[in-house]
């Protein structure tokens, strides 16, 4: 295609929140982080290189007796506070703006492990409570 020379009206995808089908046999809890497994279908939150980290799932969706996409479930884009990890992967406030990993689904931590975990998201910011992570 060629470059625009006139004024488009470009579709825009306005809001935070997706529904998105599950993976068969997966029960996502509400709170919790949501990834895309390599098939597009929505589970929670595991240090699977390969999956994709979208945001947080807003209900409990039970998929376990489903094929995929027999369900789906609500996931909303944002900033939201996880658990931080531990140790030499435990994230402070130097690493805002960088990226965070994921754990499971409700902990992040400050390294990749060797590229075994996904990207959560953006620190936003970290407390005594945990890690705010942002999903864009």
């Amino acid at each position: 295609m060629a470059a625009l020379t006139a004024p488009r009206n470009t579709p825009a995808a306005l809001g935070t929140d997706r529904s998105v089908p599950l993976a068969a046999g997966v029960k996502a809890f509400a709170g919790g982080m949501a990834q895309v497994d390599a098939n597009g279908y929505a589970v929670p939150a595991s240090a699977t290189a390969a999956n994709m980290t979208i945001g947080r799932f807003e209900a409990t969706v039970d998929n376990t007796g489903g094929a995929d996409g027999a369900v789906s479930g609500k996931v909303r884009r944002g900033i939201f506070r996880y658990n931080n990890s531990a140790n030499a992967d435990l994230i402070t406030k130097a690493s805002i703006e960088k990226p965070c990993y994921v754990v499971d689904d409700q902990t992040v931590a400050l390294t990749s492990n060797s590229n075994a975990r996904p990207v959560a998201g953006t620190i936003f910011d970290v407390d005594a409570q945990g890690v705010w992570v942002e999903f864009k």
